[in-house]
């Protein structure tokens, strides 16, 4: 039994196009003085659900209770869509893409993870589950504001994708960046009950 700690997180993989769309859009954020961490291409992701520090030990139980939740549910069609920024555009600490399309069947599957996981000891996410993948981290006190305006005005195609799958990752972060390994695939049911 060991007791190393991982950070771990259930996500799911995006379409290739995602790297040339933030490609692009890094070129409309200008500042010289802003602390701005945009995500390495390799690693943006949409999580589903951020577990924290969890004990190896419990790997095995979390990908059962993946493996059971993602049987009950079938496929579901999104896309990417839109910019935005948390908390607010005038001291923005998140840029984020939109996710748009069959958002009740996202938000069932995202509620069945968290009303499971809990039962295992991995609480129920307080904040309402806002759909969204994070290009950029803005540190702060940075020696100014960015404006994200033409971020935040950006029009770019929709890029459409399927959740067939979803991965149980887990995080390693290091000074130029996070290193991500799959601890587990697992698909979503053809005929869910």
């Amino acid at each position: 039994m060991s007791d190393k700690l991982l950070r771990t997180f259930i996500s799911v993989t995006l379409p290739k196009e995602i790297v040339g769309l933030s490609k692009m859009l890094q070129t409309t954020v200008v500042s010289k003085k802003a602390n701005i961490k945009w995500v390495n291409p390799g690693n943006i992701h949409f999580t589903l659900k951020f577990l924290g520090h969890t004990p190896q030990d419990a790997v095995e139980g979390i990908k059962d209770v993946i493996t059971k939740v993602v049987a009950k549910h079938s496929s579901i069609n999104l896309m990417i869509k839109g910019t935005g920024c948390f908390p607010k555009s005038e001291r923005p600490r998140v840029l984020w893409l939109g996710i748009d399309g069959h958002l009740t069947e996202l938000n069932n599957l995202v509620n069945d993870l968290e009303m499971n996981l809990d039962k295992i000891g991995f609480p129920i996410e307080q904040k309402d589950f806002v759909p969204h993948i994070t290009l950029a981290r803005i540190k702060y006190p940075p020696k100014e504001t960015p404006n994200i305006t033409d971020y935040l005005n950006t029009d770019f195609e929709p890029i459409n994708f399927n959740i067939s799958r979803i991965r149980f990752m887990s995080s390693e972060l290091f000074p130029n960046g996070s290193i991500y390994s799959i601890l587990g695939t697992h698909f979503l049911g053809e005929n869910p009950k």
